[in-house]
């Protein structure tokens, strides 16, 4: 069965259904601009005012596939994820964990309230941001497609208690000067997740809106459910170092172990000390679909290669230092993207920031940054430059030049697109 809320689908649900070669109903959700049906869809208002025998559902078993959203794993082209009943159950429990858990279930007197701007086609999206909150009886608002003013305007109308963003989105209520405290003052926590989050970025969103509100970050894949860590509610009692920029806490029944760039097949690494991410637990994939290589290639003796590279400290909190195969190699030393994007984001005139590595005839790869100027500002790419080599290593400078652009390309979570950023410098032919 394909649930559509918009009509004007159901040619697109129809081609799809022909293409998969399956006979499939189309339920279609009216409103008042929808009146008009296809002649092969339901109405789901008749559907649910109609009395109909249900047959007993055929139980297939616990790893039968549920889900298959598409990811690009560590490396290559998007592949179909393999996710069962038991991994999304797994998963939505683990979140549901009494040491994470910060919803509290509606009653008569109080109903959480959250805003859904992520993709509901993004793993994100559709299990944190839609079934993990049914599970309390949350409203959910959701918001169509991002537009600064929509986004306000919801923050306004709507006592919104908690915040599901991807970076983008925390970044824009820093920035946003329409983006005021007091639209936030029913909001305790919110969770940003999809990408890494700067420490700094996390300190300007708690100047601009205070400590009320927790901000925190979680980290997941597509491959895992999507939750892996998050912070603990407790967690200012169960460490004594800072944790700003951290990606919180194992969930409960997840493994883990970081292992050495250079020596993937030796111990593991001990606290402190950066190396690539694996994890096991019941929220791991069952397999790429129909790629068996593919999925021999990211499971090392049943353990899930995650691609990012990370630490974690004597506590355990994680922190996240790259993408693994975003690295950027100069003379043999490895650069991450998102330590220097974090650094050229403090810079004043800078509203965003990507860097990528461009090839060198001598040094292999040397980092380029594209940066997207804050409005009304004059940004001078070689005041930049002065500022970035001021505070980093001769091999981490931007050797590979800066340049100003309109916006970075990312994708619906907020990844950064940098494929697209090393095709437009390959076409300029820089």
């Amino acid at each position: 069965m394909i649930t559509l809320n918009q009509n004007n689908l159901t040619s697109t649900a129809e081609a799809a259904i022909k293409m998969a070669k399956r006979t499939l109903p189309i339920v279609v959700i009216k409103d008042k601009e929808c009146d008009d049906l296809c002649r092969s869809c339901i109405d789901f208002g008749e559907l649910v005012d109609t009395n109909t025998d249900i047959p007993d559902f055929d139980h297939e078993g616990l790893d039968r596939m549920a889900f298959l959203p598409y990811s690009s794993g560590t490396t290559g082209l998007p592949k179909g994820v393999e996710l069962t009943h038991n991994n999304l159950v797994s998963n939505l429990c683990q979140g549901a964990h009494q040491d994470f858990n910060k919803f509290v279930s509606a009653n008569g007197n109080f109903q959480e309230v959250i805003s859904a701007v992520l993709p509901m086609f993004h793993i994100y999206g559709f299990m944190v941001n839609l079934l993990n909150v049914a599970t309390y009886g949350t409203k959910v608002v959701t918001i169509p497609r991002f537009h600064p003013e929509l986004y306000i305007s919801v923050l306004k109308q709507h006592a919104i208690t908690a915040i599901y963003a991807a970076p983008p989105l925390v970044l824009f209520m820093i920035q946003h000067p329409d983006v005021r405290a007091e639209y936030m003052k029913n909001v305790k926590f919110i969770l940003s997740a999809a990408a890494p989050l700067g420490s700094l970025d996390e300190q300007h969103f708690q100047e601009k809106f205070g400590d009320t509100i927790s901000i925190t970050q979680g980290y997941g894949l597509t491959e895992t459910s999507p939750l892996v860590t998050l912070f603990p509610k407790k967690y200012a009692e169960e460490t004594s170092q800072p944790v700003t920029g951290s990606i919180g806490k194992l969930l409960p029944n997840t493994r883990a172990k970081v292992i050495s760039l250079d020596d993937p097949t030796g111990p593991p690494l001990g606290p402190n000390e950066q190396g690539e991410l694996l994890l096991k637990g019941p929220q791991i994939m069952k397999g790429y679909h129909n790629k068996p290589k593919e999925t021999e290639e990211t499971m090392l003796d049943g353990w899930l290669r995650t691609g990012d590279i990370v630490r974690y400290n004597e506590d355990g909190f994680l922190f996240v230092t790259d993408r693994l195969k975003e690295l950027i190699k100069v003379k043999g030393f490895q650069v991450a993207p998102a330590e220097l994007e974090e650094l050229i984001r403090a810079f004043p005139a800078v509203e965003e920031a990507a860097v990528i590595g461009i090839p060198h005839p001598n040094h292999g790869e040397v980092p380029r940054a594209y940066v997207v100027p804050k409005k009304d500002t004059s940004l001078v790419p070689d005041e930049l430059d002065k500022f970035v080599a001021s505070k980093v290593a001769n091999y981490k400078r931007l050797s590979g030049g800066i340049e100003v652009v309109d916006a970075i390309p990312k994708t619906p979570s907020g990844k950064i697109l940098r494929r697209q950023l090393k095709v437009m410098h390959q076409q300029q032919g820089r």
